[in-house]
C-alpha cells in the first residue's frame, strides 16, 4: 500500500527540483493508499494548526478557500529529447497524461502550463489548460523549477497554493493529487511531495586513480536480504505541493512536510531516446486513461485509404487502379478478430480492390460513404453496442466526427491535424506501414485492462 507520512521541520529544506525539461523523471501508481501522519504531542499539533490558519485566515475571513493551482513546467529547450514534453507517448503527447490526471482529480481551482514554446502552448490549450508564457529569464538551461514557479506567483496573485506537477510523470493518477491536496487543505501541511522506496546499496564514489571505496548505507559484513531491509525513500519527482508563503521564501519543501510513497513499479526514468520504449510499455499498463469506464471493444471500424493503405493510388498501363497494403496491418486485423473484435472497413469512394481486400481479410465493407458517422451509427445500432465498445481508426477531416464519437479512437502518424486533435491515440507508424497493427495492439491492451478491472470488481 502507498502511504503518506508527515514530518515537522523548523527550518524549511531547500528543494533541488529542476524543470521537467532537463531532469530525470519517474512514475507513480494508482490504487488506494493508507494515510499515516506522525506527530509528536500537543505542541506540534498546535503549531500545525497555527500554520494552517496562517495559510487560510484571509480567505476564511472573506468566505473563500485558498486557491490551489496545478502548475506544469514545460520548457521547450530539452537537450536529451527535443520537445520531450509534447512528444507522443503511447498515443498521447507526454504532457497530456498529467493534464488529464490534474483535471479529473477535481481538486484544482485552475490548471496552468508554464512554457516558452508555442507548440507546447498549443498542446496545453488543446487539453484545456491555461498557458503562462514564461520569460526568457526563467527558461534557460540553468533555470530551476523554483525560479519559474516564483515568476508565476508574482503574476498570479490569486493563487495561494501551488501543485507543481512534473510533465514527465505519465503514470500519475487523480487520486494521488487528491491525497496530496487533503494533506494540504485538511492536515495543514506546508508542503507535500511524492517518493518511491528503493532497495539500492550505495557506495562512495572513487575519483580517478583511487581504489578504496566505502559503503554508504550498508554493512558488508551483515549484508541484508531485500525482504529484511526497508530500503530508502527517494523523491520520484511526480509532484511538489507548497504554499505561496513557502515558495516566496525560496523553498519548495519545508515547514510541516508530508511525503506520499508510491510503489516502485510505477516509477520510470526517461533521459534519452532509448528510455522511451520502456516508458511507453509502462504507461500503457499503468497510466491513467481517463475517468470513463473502460469497456471491452467489440467493433473496430477502419478507414481504408490513408489508414490501411498509404493513400497512394497507382494506375496500370491498362488504366486499372492499384494500391498496396502492409502484411503487418492485415495480420493485426486477423489477430484482433481472433480475440472477438469485429472489423469493418469504410471508404468515401468506390474501388474494386477494396472489395477484394475486404473479402481477403473477412471484413464487412461500406464504400461511397458520403457521411461516415451515419454509417458508424448504423453499425453500432445494428450490433447493439455502446459507444465505449466501438473503436474507430481514421486519418482525415471526414473521419473527425467518428473519431470524436468512438470510445477508442486512433490515427496514423501522418494523419491530418484535425484528425490528430480529435483522436485519443496517435500511432508512431504511418498509414500503410504498420499503423493499423499498432492500433489493434492498443485496442487489445485496453480490452485486457477492462477485463482485469471487471475481475477485480467481482472479487
Amino acid at each position: 500500500m502507498d502511504k503518506t507520512t508527515v514530518s515537522e521541520s523548523g527550518d524549511p529544506g531547500m528543494s533541488s527540483t529542476r524543470d521537467s525539461s532537463d531532469r530525470r523523471f519517474n512514475r507513480s501508481n494508482t490504487g488506494n493508499r493508507k494515510m499515516n501522519t506522525t506527530a509528536s504531542g500537543a505542541n506540534e499539533n498546535a503549531s500545525a494548526s497555527a500554520r494552517k490558519r496562517k495559510i487560510t485566515a484571509s480567505d476564511e475571513e472573506s468566505g473563500k478557500k485558498p486557491h490551489l493551482s496545478a502548475l506544469i513546467l514545460a520548457r521547450g529547450g530539452s537537450k536529451g529529447i527535443p520537445l520531450k514534453n509534447i512528444k507522443v507517448l503511447a498515443g498521447v503527447p507526454l504532457i497530456g497524461w498529467v493534464l488529464r490526471a490534474a483535471f479529473d482529480s477535481g481538486v484544482f481551482d485552475s490548471v496552468w502550463v508554464s512554457t516558452d514554446h508555442a507548440k507546447i502552448a498549443e498542446v496545453a490549450e488543446e487539453f484545456g489548460a491555461q498557458v503562462h508564457r514564461r520569460s526568457p529569464k526563467v527558461s534557460t538551461d540553468s533555470s530551476s523549477s523554483l525560479d519559474a514557479i516564483q515568476e508565476f506567483l508574482r503574476l498570479h496573485k490569486e493563487v495561494d497554493i501551488i501543485g507543481n506537477i512534473q510533465a514527465t510523470s505519465p503514470c500519475l493518477h487523480p487520486n494521488h493529487l487528491q491525497d496530496a491536496t487533503r494533506k494540504i487543505r485538511e492536515d495543514g501541511c506546508d508542503s507535500v511531495f511524492s517518493v518511491v522506496r528503493r532497495h539500492h546499496f550505495r557506495w562512495q564514489e572513487v575519483k580517478t586513480g583511487g581504489v578504496d571505496t566505502k559503503p554508504l548505507n550498508l554493512d558488508p559484513a551483515n549484508r541484508p536480504r531485500r525482504q529484511d531491509w526497508d530500503g530508502e525513500l527517494c523523491e520520484n519527482g511526480s509532484f511538489y505541493f507548497a504554499s505561496r508563503e513557502l515558495i516566496e521564501k525560496g523553498y519548495l519543501q519545508g515547514g510541516k512536510m508530508a511525503y506520499l510513497e508510491m510503489l516502485p513499479e510505477f516509477s520510470v526514468d526517461i533521459d534519452i531516446d532509448i528510455d522511451w520504449p520502456v516508458a511507453e510499455q509502462r504507461v500503457l499498463r499503468f497510466g491513467y486513461f481517463g475517468k470513463d469506464q473502460l469497456e471491452q471493444v467489440k467493433l473496430l471500424v477502419c478507414n481504408i485509404d490513408g489508414c490501411l493503405t498509404d493513400g497512394q493510388v497507382y494506375l496500370s498501363a491498362g488504366g486499372e487502379e492499384l494500391v498496396s497494403w502492409n502484411i503487418r496491418d492485415t495480420t493485426g486485423i486477423s489477430t484482433i478478430q481472433e480475440q472477438g473484435v469485429e472489423v469493418c472497413l469504410i471508404s468515401s469512394r468506390g474501388c474494386p480492390i477494396h472489395k477484394l481486400l475486404a473479402k481477403k481479410i473477412d471484413c464487412q465493407l461500406e464504400q461511397n460513404a458520403a457521411n461516415k458517422l451515419e454509417v458508424l451509427e448504423l453499425w453500432k445500432s445494428k450490433k447493439k453496442l455502446l459507444w465505449e465498445q466501438v473503436a474507430y481508426f481514421g486519418n482525415d477531416e471526414s473521419d473527425v466526427e467518428c473519431l470524436k464519437k468512438a470510445g477508442v479512437s486512433g490515427v496514423p502518424h501522418d494523419a491530418s491535424s484535425d484528425a490528430v486533435k480529435a483522436a485519443g491515440y496517435t500511432c508512431r507508424n504511418s498509414a500503410g506501414r504498420g499503423a493499423v497493427r499498432e492500433f489493434a495492439d492498443h485496442i487489445l491492451l485496453l480490452s485486457e485492462q477492462a477485463r482485469a478491472k471487471s475481475q477485480q470488481k467481482k472479487h
